[in-house]
């Protein structure tokens, strides 16, 4: 018996994720999962992958703001607003994707944001109006997803990341892989060859293993990075010079899915 045994959101893009016990599928993702990103002067996109820092800042959910806590310093929150106050337009990019439609925040968030970073960045809010697709080599039906690397869901088995603390000296957690949906049950990297997915009562199409980066290397917990585990997994898990690890899955149906929920594969 497979069952959906965690789900996760990152509202703001490379910052801390939320664990939950439910959430509302959306087309483009999980309901609030990186709908914000900060970006630099340029408007580029910014991440742990050269600001190590960006994984000291926790992230929480209340019912009308997002809240920012520095781990270093839980007194200094910044509250931001669920909708943007200042609504200026700027044209961001992610990866190759440019000209991506977001909106400003507020001026107090790119001030917090900059101080703690040491980089002038600003936070921006991608409007349900914008339109960023999926990949047309991988899109079944022009899928848009948000600020998430390429794809709107992000799936791994328990059992991938068991067999992979197996072989390290010590074992990490599936924070590490930032991944929205984890599911028990399964053998290890069973969902390599999954396709059609079914989740409670929503289905999913597997459309291409996710190649992992160095972000995978900084600890969630400390901000420290280092060789692990891109290392051990270039030992068994690496084709066409490319480590993979997880399932990128796109929807058409949206709804409800929570903890515990029966998985089938078809």
């Amino acid at each position: 018996m497979l069952t959906l045994s965690e789900i996760w959101i990152y509202p703001i893009k490379s910052l801390g994720g939320i664990r939950l016990d439910e959430a509302h599928v959306q087309l483009r993702g999980l309901q609030f999962d990186r709908r914000w990103m900060i970006v630099d002067d340029t408007g580029r996109f910014v991440t742990q992958r050269s600001l190590h820092r960006m994984a000291l800042l926790d992230v929480a959910l209340e019912q009308d703001r997002v809240l920012i806590i520095d781990r270093t310093n839980p007194a200094d929150v910044l509250e931001v607003p669920m909708q943007p106050v200042s609504n200026e337009v700027l044209q961001v990019s992610i990866w190759d994707d440019h000209e991506v439609t977001a909106l400003t925040v507020s001026d107090q968030a790119d001030q917090w944001l900059s101080t703690k970073l040491d980089l002038p960045v600003r936070l921006v809010y991608m409007p349900d109006s914008t339109e960023r697709r999926v990949d047309p080599r991988y899109a079944q039906n022009e899928e848009v997803v948000s600020f998430a690397d390429g794809y709107p869901f992000l799936l791994i088995g328990q059992a991938s990341l068991d067999d992979l603390n197996s072989k390290l000296s010590e074992p990490i957690s599936m924070r590490r892989f930032r991944p929205n949906l984890v599911v028990r049950g399964a053998a290890p990297f069973a969902e390599d060859d999954w396709r059609g997915i079914r989740i409670g009562d929503l289905t999913f199409e597997a459309v291409k293993p996710c190649a992992r980066c160095v972000l995978t290397t900084v600890n969630p917990e400390t901000a420290q990075p280092g060789p692990e585990p891109l290392k051990t997994l270039a030992t068994y898990r690496k084709r066409n010079n490319k480590i993979y690890f997880g399932q990128n899955l796109l929807t058409s149906t949206t709804g409800r899915i929570a903890v515990g929920d029966l998985v089938q594969i078809g």
